[in-house]
C-alpha cells in the first residue's frame, strides 16, 4: 500500500562561481606571504669564525657569489647551478670584464673540501686576485 508517491529529488546545484572565488583568494594569498629568494634554495651551515663581517662600502660593485654545496647540484653562480666546467669558464669571462672583481665563495660546512679548493684554484686560474668566504659568527643560528 502506497501512501505517498516517491518523488526523485533534485541534485543539489553547486555553485561553481564561488568555489572558483576561493582559490583565487588562497592562491592570492600564498602569492603574497611567500618569500623570493636570491640565492639558491639550498640548505647550508656556513662555519663560524670568531670575527664578524667588516662592511663594504656600498657604491662598490657586488660580489660575484659561489655556492658550494654538499649535494647535487653543487655549484652555484648567484642563483644559477652550474657544472664545474661552465663555473671555470664564467669566473675567466667575469675576471676578463672586470680585473678588481670580488668573487666570495658560500660553502656549506659539511660541502667537501676537495670542491673547495677546486673554485679557489679555478679562481686563480682566472687571475681573481679578491676571494673571500662567507661564514657566520660564533654563536649565531
Amino acid at each position: 500500500m502506497k501512501f505517498l508517491p516517491r518523488r526523485r529529488r533534485a541534485a543539489p546545484a553547486i555553485i561553481i562561481i564561488s568555489l572558483i572565488d576561493v582559490l583565487i583568494v588562497l592562491l592570492v594569498f600564498l602569492m603574497v606571504t611567500t618569500n623570493f629568494k636570491n640565492t639558491p634554495s639550498v640548505a647550508l651551515k656556513l662555519p663560524e669564525t670568531g670575527e664578524a663581517p667588516k662592511a663594504g662600502a656600498s657604491s662598490e660593485k657586488p660580489p660575484v657569489v659561489v655556492t658550494i654545496a654538499n649535494t647535487q647540484p653543487q655549484f652555484f653562480v648567484g642563483n644559477r647551478a652550474v657544472t664545474a666546467d661552465k663555473l671555470f669558464g664564467e669566473l675567466k669571462a667575469a675576471a676578463a670584464a672586470d680585473p678588481k672583481m670580488k668573487l666570495v665563495l658560500r660553502a656549506d660546512e659539511e660541502a667537501s673540501w676537495r670542491d673547495v679548493v677546486k673554485v679557489m684554484d679555478f679562481a686563480k686560474q682566472a687571475k681573481i686576485q679578491n676571494v673571500r668566504a662567507f661564514t657566520r659568527t660564533a654563536g649565531s643560528r
